[in-house]
């Protein structure tokens, strides 16, 4: 039992906070890191990753923490804000019961650069961060990662899909060469295992084999509806079901803030959510909908992953990820802590073959309903061969070399 490992002022706080016994990834995890180990996981949101690193990290820390001023021992880089700031609980909720507690700062952007500043400069054992206000620290030369002896990266893929692949240079460069790496994401692509062979060259690979794409608990639905009738078979659904939390997923932000103006105005509690909402607005929006007081958000991929909302009752695909792998994170948000859950998707005409490609790629196979009164009308449009190209609108490859050919002086 990896719980057994741990020091006694973890496992009470493990006991306070309802952790009776470990899940799948930290039973393999929390020994090997405790072995002082190069870790690369293959772990899905929501199956307790954050812990399998949190504890072992926390353990380690506390017994060889030193004297004086803090110094910055473990760096963890995740994607979003809010995974940001829920790691960095995690490590202040595990460690309350420690001799010593330690201190956490989290850096993330959209908050003032001012505090965040002056809680490093206090000294600070453990830094959680997106990399983007990382860096803008690290080019005002205020923080010192030269004490580093724990590097996490968090959702890996997710950073690498948010350019972190250009920004991971100046991070190594200041990171000591001899230092623990715990790398986590849910798929390991091409891109993700370059990265990983620059951090480190000794990783051991550690994977779940009873982990399937999707989660029996999860009740997953098709509906086949006409885009301009998903606004209308969503308000039916929310009046003909109990669900107190929905998660509606959009494709873009714009969309996600009309819909919520456009639901709000048809009685319901909704609000919208996503990166261009400033930090206190983003902070303030996730509150209110943990405690009920909103009941529908509208919200993009920046909900898919690390958001740790218990209760969600239904995720709908209102639109439906660009990327197969972005649907598993999607209907991971409901589900949660054993209990059961509802993912619909909304499928017009044009979404059927990517619909496709999602069930092939998540091994799932679902029957397709329609409801009465939005049943879905016409047929799939044609795909149209692209047009000639008319003469005279752009120059051939056969014309620029002509022309070049001209431009060259007479032998």
């Amino acid at each position: 039992m990896p719980f057994s490992k741990l020091s006694q002022p973890l496992q009470k706080a493990l006991e306070q906070v309802g952790f009776s016994a470990p899940t799948p990834i930290q039973t393999k995890v929390i020994p090997l890191v405790l072995e002082r180990k190069d870790i690369m996981a293959r772990a899905q949101t929501g199956s307790g990753k954050s812990a399998s690193f949190v504890l072992p990290i926390l353990e380690l820390w506390s017994v060889s923490k030193g004297e004086g001023k803090a110094k910055i021992k473990a760096l963890v880089l995740t994607p979003t804000r809010e995974l940001t700031v829920q790691v960095a609980e995690a490590f202040t909720t595990f460690g309350k019961c420690l001799h010593v507690k330690p201190k956490v700062v989290s850096i993330i952007g959209g908050e003032k650069i001012g505090e965040q500043l002056y809680d490093i400069q206090q000294g600070c054992d453990i830094v959680v961060a997106t990399s983007g206000r990382l860096l803008d620290i690290m080019g005002k030369k205020q923080i010192n990662l030269s004490t580093v002896e724990f590097f996490v990266l968090d959702e890996a893929d997710k950073m690498l899909d948010l350019g972190f692949e250009h920004e991971l240079n100046a991070i190594l460069e200041a990171l000591p060469p001899k230092r623990q790496n715990l790398l986590f994401s849910a798929t390991y692509p091409e891109k993700v295992q370059r990265v990983a062979s620059r951090i480190t060259q000794r990783a051991l690979e550690v994977s779940i084999e009873a982990e399937t794409p999707t989660v029996e608990r999860i009740k997953q639905r098709a509906i086949e509806v006409n885009a301009e009738n998903r606004a209308p078979l969503l308000r039916q659904l929310l009046r003909e079901n109990d669900w107190e939390r929905v998660l509606v997923f959009m494709a873009n932000k714009r969309a996600a803030d009309n819909i919520a103006v456009k639901f709000r105005k048809h009685g319901f509690l909704a609000e919208s959510f996503h990166g261009d909402l400033i930090q206190e607005d983003r902070a303030w929006t996730l509150k209110s909908f943990k405690e009920r007081k909103i009941r529908v958000l509208f919200a993009t991929d920046i909900a898919a992953r690390g958001l740790d909302i218990e209760d969600v009752n239904c995720v709908i695909n209102f639109d439906l990820p660009r990327s197969t792998e972005d649907y598993i994170h999607r209907i991971g948000r409901t589900g949660r802590a054993g209990k059961e859950g509802m993912a619909i998707s909304f499928l017009d005409h044009a979404d059927k073959a990517h619909f496709a490609l999602i069930e092939k790629r998540c091994r799932i196979t679902l029957e397709k309903e329609q409801i009465k009164g939005f049943e879905l009308m016409g047929v799939a449009p044609q795909k149209e061969k692209g047009s000639a190209p008319i003469k005279g609108k752009r120059k051939s490859k056969k014309d620029k070399l002509r022309e070049q050919a001209a431009l060259k002086p007479a032998p």
